[in-house]
């Protein structure tokens, strides 16, 4: 290998040679990732995207703003802002000379307003061909200047991320702008706007310290690496070799500190899908993530039921835990137009047990958090069997904060046998999540309706059941205790556990009579289609009738609701 190609290859940046067969019309790349040799023509109708082996390259930051924003619709903001070596810094000069000649650009930023799809938003490209893409003043005031702006004009903010940290040529004053921006991310979210980030490769230092990680919703493309210490700084503290995929985006997703992970050729249709769905409005047809919604089709009185009619509470129990149910993501892939899914609690991981995210129906956008428990065994497997770790509740507290502050309602579905009692879920506070979930439902300013669709397994299933309205399919139980766990408990004979389901009220038409659901949705015998359409089509109802009520009327009669639970069971000595 050549100096030159050693040089490159510890940048990761492509490089670049004209063909000598024809000099004048083709330049020939070789990709960072697989060292092939691509045509340079190719890859810009790829968008920077090895047809190969998918690599995303680096693209810089107005060449982004071009491939991002509806032609002929971005206006630029503070083009002319320029930083200055105003500490007088060893060759600092000379490389803020260099880098402008390179880059063409005044600094490693370019801000402005534009549509996305049709979509007004504020945005910034950070640029890696300036001083790759290092934060110092300039950069900090034109990014805090957007935010700024899109708040006076209510605009929502896309913002493009690559940067190697803070420019360490202006000192302690690039410091300061992580707080300076991140103090306008903060203002501009007390507004109630929407914030994007789009994490790109590289995303390192005081940028994902700040407002790289600030935003509602974080996407990333493939194979971004994003940390805070480098990959060499993190060897050389621990002195351990990284494993393959460190501080990459999958790696992030993983770990819980971003929703998805999106291809350059699908990121402009995943950006209007999103910034259409946070203004309440439903998708352009065709958006990413729609649904086929399958509408129920024959009589259902001619459908034979796939199950005998059950006898008692124990055979519903045993209904819950049957494999040939629908799950709870099955019920709301049928039962929605479209749905987005968003990942992880932004402090751990990713449970795969809670699945939430923003969906829509007919003319309505809500946020939407299932316990879900998979159908093959790799499935049940990778979801925990739909036991919750701490995790999946705190991602769907996120969630449901975030539903408050663009006023979205919330739907629940629970399908659990109860949240996880391991090892880690207790060092990770289980039990902290689930009364902290139970506080944050409490008091969401926003309407709420859960319904259980199979086994609602105590704490673990009240944590997203305390709701303005409940509802059960015909086939499910709620209970304080699974009946085989009372049985041996109070009796020392998990043989008594049809006993138990009879004395413990845990079917839909008992919990109903007792007042503790608002009422049940019959299911036996129907097709999943049929079950989630049902399903819908009551929560659509009490959506309907929720969305008449002020914030301050929703928690209110939700707390009296809960508050005369037991109530009217207790009698005065």
């Amino acid at each position: 290998m050549s100096k030159r190609e050693k040089s490159v290859n510890a940048l990761e940046g492509p490089m670049t040679e004209a063909s000598p067969e024809f000099p004048e019309r083709h330049v020939l790349v070789k990709c960072p990732g697989c060292r092939r040799v691509i045509d340079q023509d190719k890859l810009e109708k790829s968008l920077e995207v090895c047809p190969r082996c998918g690599r995303h390259l680096r693209v810089s930051g107005r060449k982004r703003m071009r491939i991002t924003v509806d032609e002929g619709s971005f206006e630029e903001w503070d083009r002319g802002l320029a930083a200055t070596d105003f500490l007088e810094f060893p060759g600092y000069a000379e490389k803020l000379e260099a880098a402008r000649e390179k880059s063409h650009e005044a600094d490693a930023v370019v801000c402005g307003r534009g549509t996305i799809g049709g979509h007004a938003c504020a945005l910034f490209f950070m640029d890696a061909d300036f001083m790759m893409g290092s934060m110092g003043s300039v950069v900090g005031e034109k990014i805090t200047r957007t935010f700024e702006r899109a708040r006076e004009l209510g605009l929502p903010v896309v913002g493009f991320t690559v940067s190697g940290g803070a420019r360490m040529q202006e000192g302690t004053t690039s410091l300061m702008q992580m707080a300076k921006v991140s103090a306008a991310v903060r203002r501009h979210s007390e507004a109630g706007l929407l914030y994007v980030t789009v994490l790109t490769d590289p995303t390192t230092g005081g940028v994902t310290a700040s407002f790289a990680m600030e935003g509602d919703v974080i996407i990333a493309e493939p194979g971004a690496l994003v940390g805070f210490a480098g990959p060499r700084v993190v060897e050389q503290t621990t002195h351990k070799k990284l494993p393959a995929g460190f501080q990459r985006s999958e790696f992030l997703l993983e770990h819980g500190f971003c929703d998805l992970i999106v291809e350059r050729k699908d990121l402009v249709a995943t950006l209007a899908e999103l910034l259409a769905l946070h203004k309440g409005e439903v998708p352009a047809a065709g958006a990413p993530h729609a649904l086929a919604h399958e509408e129920p089709r024959g009589r259902r009185g001619a459908r034979p039921r796939r199950a005998p009619e059950p006898q008692s509470a124990y055979d519903i129990v045993k209904l819950t835990r049957s494999t040939d149910r629908a799950t709870a993501l099955e019920l709301a892939q049928r039962g929605l137009d479209g749905f987005v899914e968003l990942h992880g609690d932004r402090l751990f991981a990713d449970d795969a047990a809670v699945v939430a995210g923003i969906g829509w129906k007919g003319g309505r956008v809500l946020t939407v958090v299932a316990i879900e428990r998979g159908n093959t065994t790799k499935e049940r497997v990778r979801r925990n069997f739909g036991m919750a770790h701490p995790e999946g509740y705190r991602k769907a507290q996120r969630l449901m904060r975030q539903a408050e502050k663009f006023h979205r309602p919330v739907l629940c579905l629970v399908d659990t046998s109860g949240a996880y009692c391991g090892i880690g879920a207790e060092e990770r506070g289980q039990g902290e999540a689930i009364a902290s979930s139970l506080v944050e439902m409490s008091g969401l300013k926003t309407p709420i309706v859960s319904v259980v669709v199979g086994e609602g397994g105590s704490g673990g299933a009240l944590a997203l059941a305390l709701a303005d309205r409940v509802y059960m399919l015909g086939s499910a139980a709620y209970s304080v205790v699974s009946p085989e766990g009372c049985a041996s408990i109070l009796w020392k004979d998990t043989k008594r556990a049809d006993e138990a389901a009879a004395a413990l009220h845990i079917t839909a038409g008992d919990l109903v009579e007792l007042g503790l659901v608002d009422g049940m949705v019959p299911d036996l015998g129907l097709t999943h289609a049929e079950i989630a359409h049902d399903m819908m089509r009551e929560v659509e109802i009490a959506l309907d009738e929720l969305s008449g009520l002020s914030a301050e009327e929703l928690v209110s009669r939700r707390y009296d609701k809960f508050r005369a639970m037991g109530g009217n069971r207790i009698c005065s000595q």
